[in-house]
């Protein structure tokens, strides 16, 4: 039997059954054998009555003393009760009753004298042991024993198929055909793996804890090491053949000019930026940057680099909002600097509100290369989006924008440099997975003279002291944020509305001047209010999340987050950092209607730790690695058994590896059923 076969070949799968294995994705004899259990229940050892454990799953044995047919008073149910006794030293006995429900015709296969061995989960109530339903046998079974006093794997079911079954297809499969090895002799050897088929009999029917342990290490070191060979592959297959431009102009001006002075991560990453663009390589870099430790001025000297080399630059963002603080930002860093041509650096915004003859003009100006720097939203991938000379690509958030999208933004030059920039620092082992190619630039420093964020979690109850605590800020000249998860009040979840907030801030705080922005706002009406915002003339903000990320107001030292439950940890972290970017000491409060303990942890993170890595980290956790700012768009193959958040040494082992085997060779032709394997997990992700 080969392991591409239908299903249906292996013996008692017959079309009905093999409807009910389509429901749980089992088509083939492999995916069958990939089926892998969700538990194990060990039955090797016999617990004697008098120590079993309330709720503790167990086996035991016991002499049938009584059988007893009865119908319940209530319901008429009918009821079988079987008692069971257990010598004990000295004479004594212990004793527990067995109880089946609707199951009189369970009576033939007792018989008072005998002794039987049962598994299930015991109640012990006031002395008195009970088994529900338990799975049994005769002591003196002896196939029935040895298929039932073993390690027995728990499958993921569906209604229609027992455990039993399911344990019998499996057995037969594994029995019925040989895994062939796909992984590299050599690898296998060195790191002392156990075989495949050794792994697949061992994670499915384990003998002891040893064989269990050892079949899952080979199995989990399988999936990560077949998907960091996919994933080094379709990200930069040729990364070293690749040649880039060199690009020599020089940034000390546009440092020297700066209001503020560098930190020591950020010269650190500026050094490497610029080493290499000068390299000859295509740069490929990822730039992750806490909030505020000052990414956009690493952005603007990679611009300025390329500019000052006779090439442009284009910056996207994921928000009209974010793009336009971009555009300002370059303005004020770059005025007063001029381009090779001797004449003042041209900067462009291309969004999705750019009026229809700004746009004319402004796609005219980047075609022939007279606009230097362009910064936009997605408008940039358009196709009628056509650069003369593009020499540098960065993208902002880029946990925003999918895999295609960035490309697509790319391939608007002829092998331009690229950095991709975050504010939303990725756990360890998702940049390794996702950014395995790319070289990795951590600021993990802060401009001097910001201070640690105070947060603080607040329930309902609280609410008046959290606005009474506003005040006491506003009244000192500062501004603050208000969050809220929706724009109107809904009706079905018990959620605050940005309008509702709005109102009743308004009632409360009405000494002040109090702006309301989200996401339905024409551009117009955004640019107004942040505007305003900007410069002092509002003094408090309700707002949705489209302030999340890049709106620089160092006067502002409150963050209020409503109904804080409803966001991701990563989430309530880029918030919190829109405060604390002056040297004021700043607060972050977070209204909370969640009591459960999910809820309760998650405040305790954030009130106990400014570290966006250590965060990230948690939020991964806390939400795997599915969820953490939508990984699926990045093409990740399932993985079965393999967990990011746990087998972190094991992906590092399996990283290794896989780069070494491309390095051996790159498209894997040495190795056929290797890569069968590879494309098969990737299916279209993977240009093999």
């Amino acid at each position: 039997m080969d392991l591409s076969d239908n299903v249906t070949t292996i013996k008692g799968v017959g079309p009905k059954k093999v409807l009910l294995l389509n429901k749980l994705n089992i088509f083939s004899v492999e995916d069958l054998i990939q089926h892998y259990p969700r538990g194990y229940q060990d039955r090797r050892e016999v617990t004697p009555l008098s120590q079993l454990t309330n709720g503790t799953p167990a086996l035991t044995c016991g002499k049938v003393t009584l059988i007893v047919k009865e119908y319940s008073k209530y319901n008429q149910k009918q009821i079988l009760r079987v008692l069971v006794e257990d010598s004990l030293p000295g004479g004594e006995t212990d004793t527990m009753e067995v109880v089946f429900f609707h199951a009189n015709y369970l009576e033939q296969r007792f018989k008072k004298g005998d002794e039987y061995f049962f598994y299930g989960t015991p109640k012990i109530q006031w002395g008195k042991r009970q088994m529900i339903f338990p799975e049994f046998f005769t002591i003196g079974e002896q196939e029935t024993s040895a298929e039932f006093r073993r390690i027995l794997p728990i499958y993921p079911l569906t209604m229609g198929i027992s455990q039993r079954e399911l344990r019998k297809l499996v057995e037969y499969a594994l029995n019925a055909s040989l895994a062939s090895e796909y992984v590299p002799q050599q690898i296998i050897e060195e790191n002392r793996l156990c075989t495949l088929d050794f792994a697949l009999r061992g994670i499915h029917f384990p003998e002891d804890k040893e064989m269990l342990k050892a079949s899952k290490f080979r199995l989990i070191f399988n999936e990560l090491y077949l998907m960091e060979l996919g994933l080094l592959m379709m990200h930069d297959q040729n990364r070293q053949l690749r040649k880039g431009i060199q690009l020599r102009g020089v940034t000390n001006e546009l440092v020297a000019r700066l209001p503020f002075q560098l930190t020591a991560a950020q010269e650190r990453v500026r050094e490497e930026i610029e080493a290499d663009m000068e390299s000859g390589q295509r740069m490929n870099r990822l730039i992750q940057g806490d909030v505020g430790s000052g990414k956009t001025v690493l952005a603007a000297i990679g611009l300025y680099k390329a500019v000052a080399s006779g090439y442009q630059g284009v910056m996207m963002a994921p928000t009209e909002l974010l793009a336009i603080q971009h555009e300002r930002t370059l303005r004020s860093l770059f005025d007063g600097l001029n381009g090779p041509d001797g004449n003042p650096i041209k900067i462009g915004l291309l969004s999705g509100g750019t009026k229809p003859a700004a746009k004319k003009i402004l796609l005219q100006e980047i075609q022939n290369g007279s606009m230097q720097i362009v910064v936009g939203t997605h408008a940039l991938l358009e196709p009628g989006v056509a650069f003369q000379r593009l020499g540098i690509v960065i993208t902002d958030e880029q946990h925003r924008f999918g895999v295609e999208q960035r490309m697509l933004l790319n391939e608007k030059g002829d092998r331009p440099h690229i950095i991709v920039m975050t504010a939303t620092p990725i756990p360890r082992t998702l940049a390794m997975v996702l950014f395995g190619d790319m070289d990795n630039s951590i600021l993990n420093e802060k401009p001097q003279g910001r201070q640690e964020i105070i947060t603080t979690v607040k329930e309902e109850i609280d609410r008046h002291d959290v606005y009474q605590f506003v005040e006491t800020e506003l009244k000192k000249g500062r501004q603050a944020f208000v969050i809220t998860p929706l724009i109107e009040e809904s009706e079905t979840m018990d959620i605050k509305s940005t309008e509702e907030v709005y109102k009743q801030l308004k009632r409360e705080l009405n000494n002040y001047k109090i702006g309301c922005l989200h996401g339905e706002m024409t551009r117009s009406q955004k640019d107004d209010t942040m505007r305003k915002f900007a410069d002092g003339e509002i003094q408090l903000l309700v707002s949705t999340v489209v302030i999340e990320v890049g709106i620089d107001i160092p006067n502002a030292t409150v963050m209020v987050v409503e109904n804080a439950e409803r966001f991701g940890l990563a989430q309530l972290h880029q918030l919190r950092g829109r405060v604390g970017r002056g040297v004021e000491q700043s607060y972050c409060i977070l209204i909370s209607r969640g009591t459960g303990n999910y809820a309760i942890e998650r405040g305790e993170i954030m009130a106990s730790s400014n570290d966006g890595f250590y965060i990230a980290e948690k939020d991964l956790q806390l939400r795997g690695p599915g969820e953490f700012f939508g990984t699926k768009q990045h093409g990740l193959p399932e993985l079965k058994l393999a967990d990011l958040t746990r087998h972190i040494k094991i992906l590092e082992l399996a990283k290794k590896q896989a780069t070494r085997t491309l390095a051996q060779d790159p498209l894997l032709n040495s190795w056929d059923a290797l890569k069968r394997k590879v494309t098969a997990l990737f299916e279209k992700g993977t240009n093999l």
